[in-house]
């Protein structure tokens, strides 16, 4: 895809996108230029799934970059990018978690995590179901983190064309933060982040009470693998 086009796309995309809502552009498998393409417009918040890719990127593009890793990250990944990454949006156990907490420790930066929730009932999407997130907070092992920093929740809705489904899935989401943000955090700003709605649904989620949508496919064409 052309870089102009790829500024139009995105032009396009900011337009349906309230004041207060952060955008996630999602560069994953997408060159160099068509970042550069979409920093150029003043995107900041860019979004990585492969540590590899990654890595290559940070080095290579300007520093201002708010790098967040996205998609489901392997424990034994965290290490290569805790130096760098500004949030880690897809924590979906406990033992990440305590891996991201060492791996912070060892380089004396505190990292900002969201939770991931498992709400569609779709098998092949990760994720902590309502229950099994209320226990690891109830449990209270993350009170003792120093280099982890919860700022709240992420999840997809599932991917069918049923606008009212995704919308109860978003609000079950969003109720679920008000219930978490009262019961654990209620002194804690940080606290604050929902992120959901992409490329199909990121205007519904804008509805939706999302801070943070995560865009690709709509700013940057199809993947280039």
């Amino acid at each position: 895809m052309k870089c102009e086009t790829i500024k139009r796309n995105y032009r396009e995309v900011i337009k349906f996108i309230p004041e207060g809502i952060r955008l996630v552009a999602i560069s994953k498998f997408h060159p160099n230029e068509h970042i550069m393409a979409a920093y150029d417009e003043g995107q900041r918040i860019f979004g990585e799934s492969h540590e590899q890719e990654l890595s290559r990127k940070v080095k290579e593009l300007p520093k201002d970059i708010e790098w967040h890793f996205i998609g489901h990250l392997q424990t034994n990944k965290v290490k290569y990018i805790a130096p760098y990454i500004s949030m880690i949006e897809a924590v979906d156990s406990l033992k990440l978690l305590k891996e991201i907490e060492k791996q912070g420790a060892k380089n004396n930066r505190e990292i900002k995590v969201l939770l991931e929730l498992h709400i569609a009932e779709e098998e092949t999407k990760y994720g902590l179901t309502l229950d099994a997130c209320r226990q690891l907070l109830k449990e209270g092992e993350w009170r003792e983190m120093k280099h982890v920093r919860i700022c709240g929740f992420m999840m997809m809705a599932s991917n069918v064309d049923d606008a009212e489904q995704i919308r109860s899935e978003f609000m079950t989401a969003a109720k679920f933060f008000d219930e978490i943000k009262h019961d654990y955090f209620a002194e804690d700003d940080n606290f604050c982040e929902r992120s959901w709605g992409m490329s199909h649904d990121y205007q519904l989620a804008c509805q939706c009470r999302s801070t943070m949508v995560r865009v690709g496919t709509r700013i940057f064409g199809e993947r280039v693998y």
